[in-house]
């Protein structure tokens, strides 16, 4: 089958490429603008890109064309297919046909926290030698790839029956804006919280646990759902109906944890010990994840015991505190955190690690749709509260509200810019030995890491 992907470079769609090409497929693909890392990486699996949507890439005459979430009406390219009737589908409908079709599918859902996750469970199949394929939203360091068909057992390629997908409830809300997760068919489901996000396509909170309830109808009874058993918001899903095994993790759940002094924790199934987590990972929500994960990994075989020992060498996830560079003392992170609860629990998880005394600035540039649409600006302030100085980068005219009216109840401690070089001047001029600078977006925020490591060299 010839396929032609439309906005083939986002990370989504570029793991379709790689997945669709590894089984066989042809592949051509378009977006807005192909450029290096994903144009690089594409192109050295033999996939043709080009740049723009023109309608003249009909005369490609692909047997599918494969719409990604970046894609909306007006598009000239879909108005010729709309026009032409011709056939078209979105990402997840291609994948759960052609490719999970046959795969026992674990599938991570959740506001936050999915790539993480999706990324642990992965590691840990990996390492109980269940060669895994998986679609993530970034790039495990374990695997140093997002996508895969499967792995390899004993140096050979393997086809494993297992796949682990990251689950968003917008994949892919292409341009008709239905949620499009129901296709995965996971017989594993993890949902880790649900809050509200997304507002260009959601109105409400309630319209997201619809849903999250879609995914859950479309679990079978021999499926089971991991789900956090301290959100509300989840148990109203369950509440609408639930025809599969569950299994909550939480404070008062069926997994549970005790915290150490050192960042590590026991594990607790049903009030016994299971196992103990050694790792170098910080924030709650982290821990938190890793409950989902082994809990996932145990429908499937993966014993408890084993699943903590292999989280001891998971290294996360780029752009996920992923340390961009050391200088003079100053450590700088990347991290991908752009909904208020990410921000704070990741600004929190460093608190935790670094202690009081070690001072953290928050560098943030809240450019998400949802932040766009003013949605949750007033949460910002208090997501913010552990840092100990707040640089914003932001305009009026970008962003539909000011940046600086938004930060004005920290008081001091927070300023607001426009401009790159100005941000990374002021950051420069505060920081000191000993400082940790937590740069926090889930865009390439003008290559600010680089500018602020060579700034602080200087």
């Amino acid at each position: 089958m010839h396929i032609h992907i439309l906005g083939i470079c986002g990370t989504f769609m570029g793991g379709l490429a790689v997945l669709a090409k590894e089984a066989g497929h042809k592949v051509t693909g378009c977006d807005a603008n192909v450029y290096p890392p994903m144009s690089t990486q594409l192109e050295s699996q033999g996939i043709e890109l080009i740049q723009g949507f023109d309608p003249e890439q009909t005369k490609l005459n692909p047997d599918l064309y494969v719409i990604g979430n970046v894609v909306s009406r007006g598009n000239p390219l879909v108005e010729e297919i709309l026009n032409r009737s011709l056939p078209y589908v979105s990402g997840p409908q291609w994948i759960g046909e052609h490719i999970l079709r046959n795969k026992w599918v674990l599938a991570v859902s959740g506001t936050h926290g999915k790539t993480t996750t999706s990324a642990m469970l992965a590691w840990i199949l990996e390492d109980a030698g269940y060669a895994p394929g998986f679609l993530i939203g970034g790039v495990p360091m374990n695997f140093g790839i997002s996508a895969r068909l499967s792995g390899k057992i004993d140096g050979k390629s393997a086809d494993s029956d297992f796949f682990v997908i990251e689950a968003d409830e917008y994949d892919t809300a292409f341009f008709d804006k239905r949620s499009k997760f129901v296709h995965y068919h996971a017989k594993t489901a993890i949902m880790n919280n649900l809050e509200y996000d997304h507002a260009d396509i959601f109105p409400d909170l309630h319209a997201i646990e619809t849903q999250f309830h879609h995914l859950v109808r479309t679990v079978p009874g021999i499926g089971r759902l991991v789900f956090n058993g301290d959100e509300a918001s989840l148990q109203r899903v369950l509440a609408r109906g639930c025809w599969s095994e569950k299994e909550s993790f939480g404070q008062d759940a069926n997994w549970q944890l005790q915290e150490q002094a050192d960042g590590s924790f026991d594990v607790y199934f049903n009030g016994q010990q299971e196992g103990h987590v050694a790792w170098a990972l910080t924030g709650k929500h982290n821990r938190s994840n890793a409950l989902a994960a082994i809990a996932a990994a145990r429908h499937v075989g993966v014993p408890m015991a084993q699943a903590c020992a292999s989280l001891a060498t998971f290294e996360s996830v780029k752009r996920r505190m992923e340390v961009r560079g050391v200088v003079n003392a100053i450590t700088v992170y990347d991290d991908f955190a752009h909904h208020p609860t990410a921000i704070a629990t990741t600004v929190g998880g460093l608190r935790q690690k670094v202690g009081d005394s070690t001072r953290i600035l928050a560098v943030l540039e809240p450019r998400s749709n949802t932040m766009k649409l003013g949605a949750m600006k007033d949460a910002l302030p208090g997501s913010l509260k552990d840092a100990d100085l707040v640089f914003g980068y932001g305009s009026h005219a970008a962003l539909g509200w000011s940046l600086g009216d938004a930060l004005a109840p920290l008081g001091k401690i927070a300023s607001a810019y426009e401009d790159i070089d100005t941000l990374v001047a002021a950051v420069a001029a505060s920081a000191r030995p000993g400082d940790q600078i937590v740069v926090m977006s889930n865009g390439g925020f003008g290559g600010v890491h680089q500018k602020l490591l060579e700034a602080l060299g200087r």
